[in-house]
């Protein structure tokens, strides 16, 4: 477990390493190369409207050792927010030390907080058994619905 942790909102200064995770979690679960240029682009955007989510980053002495997104979805039905979790890494040589449980505590507290959050929110890769694990030792647990998406 990691305990000199400190979980803040990232800001520009650590969009180079926000870029660097992104390109490498997609790579870890999809196997997917991402632009630089447009992963840059896209968390500039993030991180303007923390009205529609949040990045999250985890640091120890100085370095950011993991980061979160966050999106918010009203739900009408219970009248408050979804907080979708959502770019989850933790940089490899730092996995296994409770830093994404660091992360989750502090999406929740935030939520909790906020008075209007209902519930906290991720998606997985279906095959991804190792993060599966990680959510259920959370207490989280698997959802009724599948998601459908069509790409624009």
């Amino acid at each position: 477990m990691v305990t000199e942790l400190c979980i803040r909102d990232a800001t520009l200064k650590d969009l180079p390493v926000l870029v660097r995770f992104n390109a490498a979690l997609a790579w870890d679960t999809e196997q997917r190369r991402l632009s630089p240029q447009t992963l840059s682009a896209g968390i500039t955007r993030a991180l303007a409207a923390p009205e529609l989510c949040r990045y999250y980053v985890a640091e120890v002495d100085g370095k950011v050792i993991g980061q979160t997104m966050v999106t918010f979805e009203v739900t009408d039905w219970e009248d408050g927010l979804v907080h979708w979790i959502q770019s989850v890494f933790v940089d490899p040589e730092h996995r296994g030390r409770g830093v994404f449980r660091q992360l989750y505590q502090h999406v929740v507290n935030t939520a909790t907080a906020a008075g209007d959050g209902r519930r906290v929110r991720l998606y997985v890769e279906k095959d991804n058994d190792t993060a599966i694990a990680t959510y259920k030792r959370l207490g989280m647990h698997q959802a009724h619905f599948h998601i459908y998406e069509t790409k624009l």
